[in-house]
């Protein structure tokens, strides 16, 4: 009967409205109370969950992919891409994916991606005569690539709601393959649906002017490199990691670009604290939520559950990633890591699957759920900054959603791909 007080009050929460943060904290002040616990269990678990270290890199790689989207590093990055892949079929179009490679690097946000690189590829795209639902769906898509390169906090949010066993550094390095091959099958996928629809090919530029634009972007660029190279040396952790990039993204910005206004410092700093006051208060809320179904004994009843359906790995790794499938079409990102990682993450380790491997699958199946209506974050953010609809959007996406769901099925099934570079580096 616990159960489904805790998840009766939060679904009928979530279908009348609610945001999902208040939706997890009532459900776990309903369950307590019901349970017959004292309430302030609830704020304790609350404050734990918000209370680590860890989570301090989540504000400053915020607030540094804020400074650089309002400093002129997307812009600059757009061209190096476009200078390098725009002459190719549907030319626009791969540079779309290729600046959200790049700045998927210094971001780690899909819906910071899909507004940046959105707001500067979408208006072109359309005045050189693509459908808009074509840009739409290649800046919404392309945005979760942000989610696998480094620095991604939803990795250590999963980290943390791992235990904080799990190595940021790890797991940072393990989301690279997965992310390129990614941008690889979107590629593809671009491609094809510029073939069918016959739009255009921009011309090459020359070397001399891809490598002119490439040094103007390498400020911004060594950012990259500074984020992943220092948390996977040892030089230093990711929350310190996080620090120095907010640091170096504004002495890049005032100092090498001289972009950033006053006006547009405030605003980063507002969008910042914005953001990590919505995420925070959502990783608190989960963190109860969380705590009651372990108290409720459901990660040891979903393993037995699944036991009784197979004992094969390849059938379980598929359950898991159709059960989070639906569940990313209902709910945010971040919530959804913090509930569903000590249900899963308990079951993947009883069959043998790596808590790593694993964090890369979850992290990339509930990316495609930001992509996915009704609650598709991304997908909003995308449809806003081209103007269509969300049907127009969708009618016309399903190529986008075949190559990433190729993709996910090649990182479940493939474990090398997450592991193989993390291993390389031990």
């Amino acid at each position: 009967m616990e159960l489904w007080v805790l998840f009766g009050t939060f679904s009928l929460l979530l279908a009348i409205g609610t945001p999902v943060a208040f939706c997890l904290g009532v459900a776990s002040f309903a369950t307590v109370a019901y349970l017959g616990l004292p309430p302030v269990v609830v704020f304790q678990r609350l404050n734990s969950g918000v209370s680590v270290f860890a989570l301090m890199a989540i504000p400053f790689f915020i607030f540094a992919g804020e400074i650089m989207v309002r400093g002129d590093i997307a812009r600059r990055l757009i061209a190096v891409a476009g200078a390098a892949v725009g002459h190719l079929r549907g030319g626009l179009g791969q540079v779309n994916i290729a600046s959200s490679v790049l700045f998927g690097g210094i971001s780690g946000s899909a819906a910071a991606d899909a507004s940046a690189i959105g707001g500067l590829m979408v208006p072109q795209m359309k005045a050189r005569g693509y459908d808009v639902d074509y840009a739409v769906n290649i800046t919404v898509t392309s945005s979760i690539i942000a989610l696998l390169i480094p620095p991604s906090h939803n990795m250590i949010i999963y980290s943390i709601s791992a235990g904080g066993r799990l190595s940021i550094a790890d797991l940072f390095t393990a989301g690279i393959i997965p992310g390129i091959i990614l941008a690889l099958s979107l590629a593809v996928a671009a491609w094809f649906v510029a073939q069918r629809r016959g739009y255009p090919t921009e011309p090459f530029p020359g070397w001399a002017i891809l490598a002119g634009l490439f040094v103007n972007a390498i400020p911004g660029i060594l950012l990259i490199a500074i984020i992943f190279g220092g948390v996977r040396s040892g030089v230093f952790t990711a929350s310190e990691s996080s620090c120095i990039a907010a640091v170096y993204a504004l002495a890049v910005t005032t100092l090498a670009y001289r972009t950033m206004r006053w006006g547009d410092f405030v605003g980063a700093v507002k969008a910042a604290v914005r953001t990590t006051a919505m995420v925070l208060l959502v990783i608190g809320c989960a963190a109860s939520f969380g705590w009651l179904l372990a108290f409720l004994k459901v990660p040891t009843a979903m393993i037995a559950l699944m036991q009784s359906v197979s004992d094969n790995p390849i059938v379980i790794l598929l359950l898991i990633n159709v059960i989070l499938l639906i569940l990313g079409t209902f709910m945010d990102m971040s919530p959804l890591i913090v509930i569903t990682t000590p249900i899963f993450l308990p079951v993947a380790s009883a069959f043998g699957i790596d808590p790593v491997h694993f964090g890369v699958i979850l992290i990339l199946n509930l990316g495609i759920g930001l992509c996915t209506p009704p609650v598709g974050s991304v997908l909003f953010v995308g449809c806003a900054v081209g103007r269509i609809s969300v049907w127009q959007a969708v009618r016309t996406i399903w190529p986008f959603y075949g190559a990433a769901f190729a993709t996910l099925m090649l990182v479940t099934y493939i474990p090398a791909l997450s592991l193989w570079l993390p291993a390389l580096f031990h």
